[in-house]
């Protein structure tokens, strides 16, 4: 079993790895070739902090979220607090190794702008396997804006360090979402395929009556199916097609909520249960929401 280290603030990651005291207590950036010198074999972290990590093929294995992923190109990873991290494999040719790590704790961000948007930032959520993987031209930007929030976290902490530091991370954020929009436009066939199989997953869903076990289809259990997380399946829907998976999935359902009022003589209530509702008032409000008129009306007007 691998060893757990629950890793509370910045400082006891720089105890961790033997490294000088940070120059701010609640972010820091660090540099591969520096940790990778005590990197054990077998290690969970369980990190209280934000983390994005430029991470390439010197790392054999590592684990996070769901899934794991043997990386064999460098990719970017987002990780926020309270998830664990599993590593199950030594860095390769250290001194070469280029990646870079930021830490910041939500205690850095609470009072700013990036603070009350950082849950727009999806990929936080991401899995192993819906890394952003960069594009030579996209690595050297990027790891151009580490190195200026570095040079930011080693100036003297002044009256305009929170600001000039939370900027920093956001605008790397930002870049970030241009960049994993550039990777869903890039992979449009994959991500096709994925529609597809969303669109017959729910088909299926309904065919075999897990609505009466399972209630109408949920975006967890849909991405599970698909082997992706639910915020990576949301947002490669957004982009292919303009909704996301609680729009599509709330489609299907009225859809056939229409077809099924208008060829049938089944009551409301019932035609709510058959579709996995629990509440048949519940139907109605999503139906009216959807539609702009109840479920009796469409069917007295059609």
């Amino acid at each position: 079993m691998n060893e757990i280290v629950r890793i509370n603030n910045i400082s006891q990651v720089h105890d961790y790895y033997g490294l000088h005291k940070p120059n701010h207590p609640l972010v820091s950036v660090l540099r591969s070739r520096d940790i990778c010198k005590r990197q054990p074999e077998q290690v969970n972290f369980f990190f209280d902090f934000y983390q994005i990590a430029l991470i390439s093929d010197s790392l054999d294995f590592m684990q996070y979220g769901r899934s794991a992923c043997d990386f064999q190109e460098e990719g970017v990873i987002f990780t926020s607090p309270k998830q664990v991290m599993a590593f199950n494999g030594e860095y390769k040719n250290p001194s070469e190794e280029s990646g870079w790590s930021i830490l910041f704790h939500p205690d850095l961000i609470r009072n700013s702008n990036l603070g009350h948007n950082i849950d727009d930032y999806t990929f936080f959520s991401y899995d192993a396997n819906e890394a952003l993987h960069l594009s030579e031209n996209e690595k050297v930007s990027l790891s151009g804006l580490v190195d200026k929030l570095e040079k930011e976290i080693n100036h003297n902490i002044d009256k305009h360090s929170q600001k000039l530091i939370t900027t920093n991370i956001e605008l790397i954020l930002d870049y970030c979402s241009r960049y994993y929009d550039r990777q869903f436009y890039t992979r449009t066939s994959i991500n096709k395929d994925t529609v597809s199989k969303f669109e017959k997953l729910l088909k299926s869903y309904y065919n075999s009556d897990k609505q009466f076990e399972l209630g109408i289809p949920s975006v967890k259990y849909c991405a599970k199916a698909l082997n992706l997380s639910p915020n990576y399946l949301s947002d490669l829907l957004k982009k292919e097609t303009g909704r996301n998976a609680q729009e599509h999935i709330h489609f299907y359902v009225i859809e056939k909520a229409k077809t099924n009022l208008l060829n049938s003589n089944y009551s409301v209530s019932q035609l709510a249960y058959d579709l996995g509702f629990e509440y048949p008032q519940h139907f109605s409000k999503l139906f009216k929401t959807k539609t702009g008129i109840s479920p009796t009306e469409y069917r007295n007007l059609n």
